[in-house]
């Protein structure tokens, strides 16, 4: 009985899986609504470098340090051809008043239903919010780089680095 509600518990709170996306693997793809009003499928950006990271929660001293600094970072991301995407468990409305307050220049996306973190495996334990970790996915749709640590002071830093050596640009 103990081992069947353990069970039970590690699927509903998204504890205990090792099926994390690995660089190599192809990109879990997903339908989500951003902060532009639209829907953004991943799969609809094969052909562009995409930064894909995620943050626990809008308006938080770290998340807004990482989002700001990809954000004064944008135009130099830009250049390697890269579409920068942040996701969070936060609701809709208040990714756009996040992206609104801190001038993000990227969208947001809303994962309330938590299908991308578990698809990610960044869904913390509990599943109360996305752990922070960046994804760079190549133009073919591929996991190309994992941050598994991110500075949130310098990760635009660290994502130009990392574009520049899987392009080959500097």
């Amino acid at each position: 009985m103990v081992q069947l509600l353990l069970a039970v518990a590690l699927m509903v709170f998204g504890l205990g899986s090792d099926e994390k996306p690995r660089v190599g693997d192809p990109a879990p793809d997903f339908e989500a609504p951003a902060t532009n009003g639209k829907t953004i499928r991943l799969s609809a950006l094969k052909g562009k470098w995409v930064v894909l990271y995620f943050y626990p929660k809008a308006f938080t001293p770290g998340c807004t340090a990482q989002s700001c600094s990809l954000r004064d970072g944008y135009a130099e991301i830009e250049k390697f051809g890269a579409v920068v995407l942040g996701v969070s468990l936060d609701d809709l409305e208040t990714q756009k008043r996040f992206k609104a307050e801190h001038r993000l220049p990227f969208e947001l996306i809303s994962d309330a239903d938590k299908k991308i973190a578990r698809a990610y495996g960044v869904l913390a334990p509990m599943g109360l919010f996305a752990q922070r970790k960046t994804f760079v996915i190549d133009p073919q749709g591929r996991i190309a780089y994992i941050f598994e640590k991110v500075d949130t002071a310098r990760h635009e830093q660290e994502v130009r680095q990392v574009l520049a050596q899987l392009t080959g640009q500097s």
